[in-house]
């Protein structure tokens, strides 16, 4: 084999074949698709993470007895729509001092995950 040299230095600048630019096309498509997945699992995790919070209000000086009181709640589409929720007056018995404590339990969040967020139901504690 006999190797040929170009005598015109603009005949060495050969392109590079076709398949090394595809090539390139769809190394590039992997590390974005690579790069969405990172993503998305870093969403999906976020999501999951904050589906157990918890929030508490205090009423008058707080609660004197520690007596708890648990109701739940019962929404659709994820809260926007509620069916039925827990009148606070009426669980506290008229106290002046209590404690309201609104939360996604671990049931709770089970629930809504079976159902896709159609059905979100909340638990509600009351402590006087």
């Amino acid at each position: 084999m006999k190797m040929e040299y170009p005598e015109n230095p603009e005949q060495s600048k050969e392109r590079k074949p076709k398949s090394y630019r595809v090539g390139k096309k769809i190394l590039i498509i992997f590390i974005m698709k690579k790069g969405f997945l990172k993503m998305s699992f870093i969403f999906a995790i976020a999501i999951m993470m904050t589906s157990c919070y918890t929030f508490t209000a205090t009423i008058g000086n707080g609660p004197q007895t520690g007596t708890k009181i648990v109701a739940h709640n019962h929404y659709l589409i994820n809260g926007l729509a509620p069916i039925s929720t827990a009148n606070v007056n009426d669980l506290s018995g008229n106290a002046k001092d209590y404690s309201i404590t609104v939360s996604h339990s671990f049931v709770d969040g089970f629930l809504a995950l079976l159902t896709g967020g159609i059905y979100t139901p909340t638990t509600v504690t009351i402590t006087k």
